[in-house]
């Protein structure tokens, strides 16, 4: 059905999405917007800035082009979530194919609007079909092919099939779903959770402190997400429990590698520019405090990180904030 793929986006996830296509045998187009990106990536089938120590495989191939991309089956978009609107209008613009398939990759929320990335690649490109690709997903085990699962959702059920067959690869295995929402909001809310969880590694808190930590986050991205519109039982699979997991103690979290800084006491700026790669958690943070205000929803540890990123609050005084609040009962669902 897709015989050639074309991957907006030539980050560590873009690159690593390549990597595991190219299995399929088909021509895989790679896009990216860094010319010196894609230079390497066409000369030395490397992409040293954003996935060291992997190469392309001879069915991959770069572009600086979005016009070269437009003759593609399917669409997988992993742009960062605030350029997503506007790599998605220019793609627009070069006039795609009525009815293709766009599967959004990037875990986040828009700023102001509150929409997520399926909503934004809607608007975008009208007459796409969009879907969504989430899970506990790093990258630079992807691109090793080391296991992996992860979920597809769509509200178009004739796409679940065949792109559970794109991504049902020897070391990934696909799961189906038409929650399109749920999905997305556990993606983008973990990273949210993830600075937490780093912050608490950056004070040395602990194991235990750690992972009632994580805990209350799982309660709090399924409260905040079924408010918004997601199903409870989504953030008990890939997406959400599964992603939350791995973001929150894996040693290749950016999110939860941001968060131990902040622990550390370096300031937001700082770290924000000493990143090559975006750490989706800091603009969620925003977008996510926006919406649990917008909906009267009780989100302690949304607030506390919002709080540290764009209200200067210190880590310190967020934490023990936390940890001050008034008992509540665990199975309330209102409970923050």
């Amino acid at each position: 059905m897709f015989k050639k793929i074309s991957i907006i986006g030539a980050g560590g996830w873009g690159t690593a999405l390549a990597v595991l296509l190219s299995e399929h045998r088909g021509e895989v187009l790679l896009w990216g917007h860094n010319p010196e990106v894609v230079e390497e990536l066409v000369s030395q089938r490397t992409n040293s800035a954003y996935l060291p120590g992997v190469r392309l495989p001879p069915n991959v191939y770069a572009t600086g082009d979005l016009a070269e991309t437009i003759d593609a089956g399917l669409f997988l978009f992993v742009t960062p979530s605030k350029a997503t609107r506007e790599v998605a209008c220019r793609l627009a613009s070069h006039a795609p194919k009525e009815g293709i398939a766009v599967v959004s990759c990037t875990k986040g929320i828009e700023h102001d609007s509150g929409k997520l990335m399926d909503e934004v690649l809607s608007e975008s490109l009208p007459g796409c079909r969009t879907a969504v690709l989430s899970g506990p997903n790093h990258a630079e085990e992807v691109a090793q092919r080391i296991p992996a699962a992860g979920v597809v959702g769509s509200k178009h059920a004739d796409l679940l099939d065949p792109l559970q067959k794109i991504f049902s690869l020897s070391s990934f295995r696909a799961y189906t779903s038409d929650d399109v929402t749920g999905i997305q909001l556990g993606g983008a809310l973990k990273n949210v959770f993830a600075i937490a969880a780093g912050v608490s590694d950056g004070f040395n808190m602990g194991d235990n402190a750690k992972a009632a930590l994580v805990t209350r986050s799982l309660a709090e991205m399924m409260r905040l997400g079924v408010a918004l519109g997601g199903r409870r039982d989504t953030f008990f699979g890939l997406s959400g429990v599964g992603d939350l997991m791995v973001t929150c103690f894996s040693r290749h979290s950016r999110n939860r590698k941001v968060g131990e800084r902040l622990g550390r006491g370096e300031s937001p700026a700082d770290i924000q520019a000493s990143m090559k790669m975006v750490a989706e958690g800091v603009p969620t943070a925003l977008g996510a405090w926006q919406c649990a205000e917008r909906h009267g929803i009780e989100a302690p540890i949304t607030r506390q990180i919002h709080s540290v990123l764009y209200e200067n609050k210190p880590p310190h005084e967020a934490m023990w904030e936390l940890l001050g609040r008034p008992p509540k009962a665990e199975s309330d669902s209102h409970a923050g």
